[in-house]
């Protein structure tokens, strides 16, 4: 039973160690690492000094090197998500970072700060919801990727064998993974969306289960990663596969999103949409190939279904994924273009299913993943649906959402769930369910990516367009705005300080956060939020006369304008950018 990791551990700290104990049945480990050298050795429970101070954890995310040097991670709250095939899935919704130093008098002032701005960072994408683990299944593969592996695969650590696309806490496994000895205290995390729910449709049960996986390579958030990186890369790339378990049958599909594949940017400036910019001088297609190569490896056979407007700023970037593709040539890959807005203006949704009807053909050919209860596999997807927007999220989900259902309705019908002649969309109760799961994933991989909630969700929850929905658009919209220009330079370190892609190096003359920033850069966009909400309470509570609500709402609304306008003027100088990766890097 080597794929599996301890489930029950407790934590002992001494001064000088941090002693990990597994408790499972007839477990004697027990991991210790040295506060002051740092080396992690295997050892046993008569080793741990009974002056220990003891808590219960639920995994080790991992160690980090910060400013004031080493720290570990260890999960302290964990939720129950489900049971997939009898392997517990688990949510972590609370962490603790623990120091190996017993006191930071060793530090500057400034060290001293910039330590407190690097943990912040950490706490940060830690309280970004959505880090889930089992220490008895791998989760980071799909049914069908699981299906097709060797003996020695199987015995494999769970850390040895997963998908290193999805291992967030990868990273901050190095040091636990270079020793295989220990590698059932390492714990891979998957960051993004999981939901299990148990139907009836006709008087037969079955489990429906959703994942969206979401790749921790060119990871970051809405406009400061975009496009491609050298390896080929793509900024916001998603797995989703959507799972049903029935009298001992497993079916499978798997779709996949991802930035447009070429080297572009799209930098905040105040603008509510900056003109995203495609590279002059880089070898797109050396990137898109590479991207392509990887994919086809992966899933097989690619039907790209390009979302993006036809006209405007994205028609660009339509026109060279399209030219792309026909200069690739390769059977492996189709292009479908499908301009959402144009095709679905004014509220007229209905219209999407003439995408559907466009690619149903190619969605059968396509098939889905199915093993029956004797662990045969009937059918294999022979490729994915890569969807895109211009973010991958809003208009994508929708998207998706309407392929996952038309592959279950040919899954249940052959499963015999539902009978010849019946609809999905005839199931009310499981229909609620469905809806809902698709909505919240949109929610959740928009909050990862973009810091807000996901558009056109009513949608996707109702099957309707509504006013109201449109009305939280708007205010969805507004907070992007807000936290795409004003805070996502520290949320891009953030993440870039979390997997790997900036090191700290105490020793470093000049400290990437010593940048200092004028006053007025962080007060203005503040006046201006407080200025333009005194405007609104203003207009809500009116006074006893109009004339004295209009004086009030004029000084308030002039207030609002006037700072915005002197932000807008200043442009880039107020938007917040990332501080710890090269430009370089980023584009």
């Amino acid at each position: 039973m080597a794929a599996t990791t301890y489930e029950r551990l407790k934590l002992h700290v001494t001064p000088e160690k941090f002693y990990v104990e597994a408790c499972d049945d007839g477990a004697d480990d027990v991991l210790v690492i040295d506060r002051v050298s740092t080396e992690v050795t295997l050892s046993v429970k008569k080793d741990i000094p009974p002056s220990a101070v003891t808590r219960p954890i639920f995994g080790i995310l991992g160690t980090i090197h910060l400013v004031a040097g080493n720290y570990l991670i260890v999960i302290t709250k964990k939720t129950k998500i489900g049971e997939f095939f009898n392997h517990v899935i688990w949510k972590a919704t609370d962490f603790d970072i623990l120091s190996y130093k017993k006191t930071m008098l060793h530090l500057t002032d400034i060290q001293l700060q910039d330590n407190k701005t690097f943990l912040a960072m950490i706490n940060h994408v830690l309280n970004v919801d959505g880090f889930y683990f089992s220490t008895t299944y791998d989760l980071t593969h799909t049914l069908q990727r699981l299906s097709n592996t060797s003996p020695e695969f199987q015995e494999m650590s769970l850390l040895e064998r997963a998908d290193q696309r999805f291992v967030w806490n990868g990273h901050l496994l190095r040091e636990l993974s270079a020793q295989p000895e220990v590698h059932r205290f390492a714990l891979p995390v998957l960051h993004g969306f999981i939901t299990m729910h148990s139907c009836s449709i006709n008087g037969k049960y079955f489990d429906w289960i959703l994942i969206s996986r979401r790749s921790c390579f060119r990871a970051g958030v809405r406009y400061y990663v975009r496009g491609i990186d050298s390896e080929g890369h793509a900024a916001n790339f998603v797995e989703t596969e959507q799972i049903v378990h029935y009298n001992g049958s497993r079916a499978s599909f798997v779709q996949t999103r991802g930035s447009i594949p070429v080297f572009w940017s799209q930098r905040p400036n105040l603008k509510y949409k900056p003109q995203p910019l495609i590279n002059k001088v880089a070898n797109h297609m050396d990137g898109f190939q590479r991207h392509f190569d990887s994919q086809v490896i992966i899933y097989g056979k690619q039907v790209i279904i390009n979302l993006v407007n036809q006209k405007g700023s994205e028609k660009p970037l339509e026109q060279a994924f399209a030219t792309m593709v026909s200069s690739l040539a390769s059977g492996m890959i189709r292009y479908v273009a499908f301009d959402f807005h144009k095709e679905c203006k004014n509220m007229r949704w209905d219209r999407l299913s003439i995408l559907l009807d466009q690619v149903a053909e190619i969605q059968d050919e396509l098939s889905y993943f199915l093993v029956d209860s004797a662990g045969m596999v009937v059918t294999s997807q022979e490729g994915v649906f890569r969807s895109n927007c211009m973010d991958c999220l809003d208009r994508t989900n929708v998207i998706q959402s309407l392929l996952a259902r038309r592959s279950l309705q040919a899954q249940l019908q052959r499963l015999g769930v539902l009978h010849v002649g019946q609809k999905l969309e005839e199931q009310n109760e499981f229909e609620k369910i469905y809806k809902n799961a698709w909505a919240d994933n949109a929610n959740a991989c928009a909050k990862q990516y973009a810091g807000t909630g996901a558009l056109k969700t009513d949608f996707t929850r109702t099957g309707k367009r509504t006013q109201l929905g449109l009305l939280m658009d708007g205010w969805n919209s507004m907070i992007r705005y807000y936290k795409n220009n004003f805070s996502d330079g520290f949320r891009q370190d953030s993440i870039d300080l979390f997997l790997g892609n900036y090191s700290v190096d105490e020793l470093e003359s000049h400290s990437p956060l010593s940048v200092p920033r004028d006053l007025k850069f962080l007060a203005l966009p503040i006046i201006m939020v407080v200025a333009f909400s005194m405007c609104i309470i203003c207009l809500l509570m009116a006074g006893d006369t109009w004339t004295e609500t209009l004086a009030y709402v004029l000084f308030w609304g002039v207030a609002s304008i006037g700072t915005f306008f002197i932000i807008l003027y200043n442009g880039k100088d107020f938007v917040d950018a990332p501080r710890l990766v090269q430009k370089e890097k980023m584009d």
